[in-house]
């Protein structure tokens, strides 16, 4: 279910994709999908959590997912995450390093 519930999310976080924008339905979506390991969810958790669109900017987060994502082959992730990195604080990007670390999908 993990690449419907990120389609469906990108469908909520885009306007006139068939449904009406909701980011937090999207979030959720995207978190739900993430939490089974899908590197694509992960990579649009670390893009909402960048952008602060309809939920809280959070870099630490972002960084998180954005590396997730990464460690999966998401090439775009990482080069999201480089730019990120320059907008935090050393501090920040160690938290979000072990937060990455640390991280296990539901379930296992």
């Amino acid at each position: 279910y993990m690449v419907a519930q990120s389609n469906l999310a990108a469908m909520y976080y885009k306007k006139g994709r068939g449904v009406r924008q909701d980011i937090r339905e999207a979030f959720r979506l995207e978190t739900l999908a993430a939490e089974q390991n899908f590197a694509l969810a992960k990579r649009m958790l670390g893009i909402m959590y960048m952008v602060g669109t309809g939920i809280p900017q959070d870099y630490v987060q972002a960084h998180k997912w954005l590396n997730l994502s990464t460690a999966q082959g998401v090439t775009d992730a990482g080069t999201l995450r480089d730019e990120l990195a320059k907008k935090m604080t050393l501090d920040q990007i160690a938290e979000a390093q072990k937060l990455a670390r640390e991280w296990r999908p539901k379930g296992k």
